[in-house]
């Protein structure tokens, strides 16, 4: 007679996904500080610039002429390198959906002024690699503050390789 019991194993976090991230600050009374929420390839999920790790990317808002949306990082190195601007969601899911590898020319500092349709590769501080395709970006003046939305579509690569299943 065998009995079967449950294995306690964690469930792997997923490598591939859709995300909301917004530039929301929450105050903590408790810590008397600002928190700022991103997004951390490695565990696929919102994570909070408190937490160890940090979020990979997060996102930043100001008015100027508009309201201006970048995502910026904690690394300390360039982290972003656009592939290119699409004209509609059809040709970036197909181009986002083909791109299997990529060499990169130069990385910036953040992913400046981003729009819907666009396809960037993220470097993260480990030296792990992701791309992401911009799907929605929603802006508005809120209580005086410029506030945004981006949705974007991912796939993490953690072997430290440009090479994307």
């Amino acid at each position: 007679m065998f009995l079967a019991t449950g294995c306690g194993k964690d469930k792997d976090p997923p490598r591939a996904g859709t995300i909301t991230i917004n530039n929301d600050l929450v105050y903590d009374n408790t810590l008397q500080t600002w928190i700022a929420y991103g997004f951390l390839f490695s565990e696929g999920k919102i994570v909070s610039n408190l937490e160890s790790p940090r979020p990979d990317m997060i996102l930043v808002a100001f008015e100027a002429d508009g309201i201006v949306t970048k995502i910026q990082t904690y690394n300390d190195k360039g982290s972003f390198y656009k592939i290119g601007e699409y004209p509609d969601a059809a040709s970036a899911i197909q181009t986002f959906k083909n791109l299997t590898s990529e060499t990169v020319l130069q990385w910036a500092d953040e992913a400046d002024a981003i729009e819907p349709n666009q396809i960037w590769i993220f470097r993260t501080s480990n030296e792990k690699y992701a791309k992401f395709r911009t799907m929605d970006i929603f802006s508005e003046m809120r209580t005086g503050s410029a506030y945004s939305e981006c949705t974007f579509e991912w796939v993490y690569q953690p072997d430290g390789t440009l090479t994307f299943p």
